[in-house]
């Protein structure tokens, strides 16, 4: 059963309002789960984080940022009754132990792991401590570190899943890594999935058709709007159309199909095939050739277009008129 995350993470730019327009206009699309992330500036962060240092108008730093994006437990737990009133499972990407205590209190159900946390084993153990599933993005990291994390969750006796990711906003084709999903499946033996950060609808559905049984992209209103993640997110209609697709070709690959098995088609097979027919007057002991031959719709008529080979060079024993079908009656043995 496919599982279909829609990840708001910082779309929302700080309001708690925009946050819960998010959560209603997702709830129409089709998807299963909702994703914040929680972030607590004063526990992650700090004044030498390089990252995107300025890039907002409104903040001096990134970690102003975070600050600005900070809700307070209320909030939160708002946030999480109102996935639930609309159906949809509350998630949210803790990057620091304390929001993993906050979340906690939220009451979450199980617990997303960022890409660049797979190496935070201090993290890890956090979360491994309150006993609940994991999904481990891989976006940033080695088959070594992902052996690492890995073993560590699999020690702590931890429910995992592992998606294929490429951290790269937007996601060129190019980088799209669909082929690890198969290479993730044969060395975990666990349902692996893909997070998506192409801003293309294409991407999911390919990586259903390979197998992905878990999928995850950024939604947003409109890619102008301000966030770190807005390029390379997906629209409200964008994601109908990504969860509609997702869901069929899940149906489709649980009903295997056989090329042996032929028998729905026998009616069709009777109209669209074809019979042997002249293709222009011929008069008694003309020996045929391949350009007196056509075939003609429907079968059953006379001679099969496949048996071609059988009458040329032999002679037909009656005059014969254009576009009339050929039958075995008519040929000389």
């Amino acid at each position: 059963m496919s599982f279909i995350i829609a990840e708001i993470a910082q779309a929302h730019d700080g309001s708690l309002g925009t946050a819960h327009a998010y959560i209603d206009a997702l709830a129409k699309t089709g998807i299963h789960a909702i994703k914040f992330q929680t972030h607590i500036a004063d526990a992650e962060s700090s004044i030498y984080e390089p990252f995107r240092v300025k890039f907002s108008k409104q903040d001096a730093t990134r970690f102003d940022y975070w600050k600005r994006m900070e809700f307070t437990l209320e909030q939160w737990k708002e946030l999480k009754q109102h996935c639930d009133e609309v159906g949809l499972e509350f998630m949210s990407s803790p990057f620091s132990n304390v929001a993993v205590d906050l979340l906690e209190e939220v009451g979450v159900s199980r617990y997303k792991i960022g890409s660049g946390e797979v190496t935070n084993f201090l993290l890890l153990e956090k979360i491994a401590q309150t006993k609940k599933p994991v999904i481990l993005s891989s976006g940033m990291s080695s088959y070594q570190e992902l052996d690492e994390a890995v073993d560590f969750l699999k020690s702590k006796n931890v429910v995992y899943s592992i998606l294929q990711c490429t951290t790269s906003y937007p996601t060129k084709a190019e980088q799209y890594g669909l082929n690890v999903i198969k290479e993730l499946k044969d060395r975990y033996q666990v349902a692996v999935g893909f997070s998506d950060h192409s801003a293309k609808i294409e991407t999911c559905i390919a990586a259903a058709a390979l197998g992905a049984e878990i999928f995850e992209f950024h939604a947003v209103f409109n890619r102008e709007q301000f966030g770190p993640d807005s390029i390379a997110s997906l629209t409200i209609d964008e994601i109908k159309l990504v969860s509609k697709s997702i869901k069929s070709i899940e149906k489709a690959l649980k009903h295997p199909v056989s090329k042996n098995d032929i028998d729905s088609f026998k009616d069709l097979k009777s109209i669209f095939e074809k019979t042997l027919a002249v293709n222009k007057n011929l008069d008694k002991g003309h020996v045929l050739r391949f350009s007196d031959l056509e075939a003609k719709k429907p079968a059953h008529k006379g001679i099969a277009a496949k048996f071609f080979n059988d009458v040329i060079g032999k002679s037909i024993n009656k005059d014969m008129q254009q576009w009339e079908f050929l039958t075995e009656e008519d040929i000389n043995e």
